[in-house]
């Protein structure tokens, strides 16, 4: 399939999608439930862009080894999100994790 067309097909549905909701507005009044799960999306989403690159980042894959620094940078910010509930020392930690591992076994 042409990457073009297929890009543009997705970018169509999107806009459909938030202009339908847009120019309904408070018209559309969702239920308890489904507005407890829409709360969860973003966090899904990541999850989903997340895990892939950290498990397989090479996409040939998976790479549960020391030698992999973004699943040691990811369990590093994992451990730092857990114990302080700072999300800038998370990302901060995380991101000196990863060069530095990287810088270290690379080097």
């Amino acid at each position: 399939m042409n990457y073009t067309l297929m890009i543009a097909g997705m970018a169509v549905v999107t806009i459909f999608i938030k202009a339908v909701i847009f120019i309904l507005g408070d018209r559309v009044v969702f239920p308890p439930l489904v507005k407890e799960a829409l709360g969860f999306v973003p966090v899904t989403v990541l999850t989903a862009i997340i895990v892939p690159m950290v498990l397989a980042p090479h996409g040939k894959g998976i790479e549960l080894s020391w030698r992999n620094p973004q699943l040691v940078a990811a369990v590093a910010a994992v451990i730092v999100c857990a114990a302080t509930r700072r999300q800038l020392l998370t990302i901060v930690v995380g991101l000196a994790m990863f060069f530095g591992w990287q810088f270290w076994i690379a080097g």
